[in-house]
């Protein structure tokens, strides 16, 4: 799997439900872009690699910096572990705490 880098946009429409979605990259030199891709949304989906050990306390960071942005502050925010299948990801709980 290869890590957004920048960002994707799609549409994806469901009888008459449509739906932009933004993958963000979560690269450093994008992360002040977060906030300006956030407003106005319904809803943010915070994805954190379970399997990436030595990311968890940036993306622990990271999240809690986004959390505390005015702007963003009353939409719906949904934490993802992705790759929790894998041997060496963190386990739910252990993610939980450390996020």
């Amino acid at each position: 799997m290869i890590p957004t880098v920048g960002f994707n946009m799609r549409k994806v429409t469901k009888g008459n439900v449509t739906m932009k979605l933004w993958d963000l990259g979560g690269q450093r030199r994008f992360r002040s872009m977060w906030e300006r891709y956030c407003r106005g949304v319904s809803v943010i989906l915070y994805v954190v690699d379970a399997a990436d050990r030595d990311s968890i306390p940036i993306s622990r960071t990271e999240l809690h910096d986004l959390l505390m942005k005015p702007s963003i502050s009353e939409i719906p925010l949904l934490v993802l572990g992705n790759k929790i299948d894998k041997s060496e990801a963190l386990s739910k709980q252990a993610l939980v705490d450390q996020l």
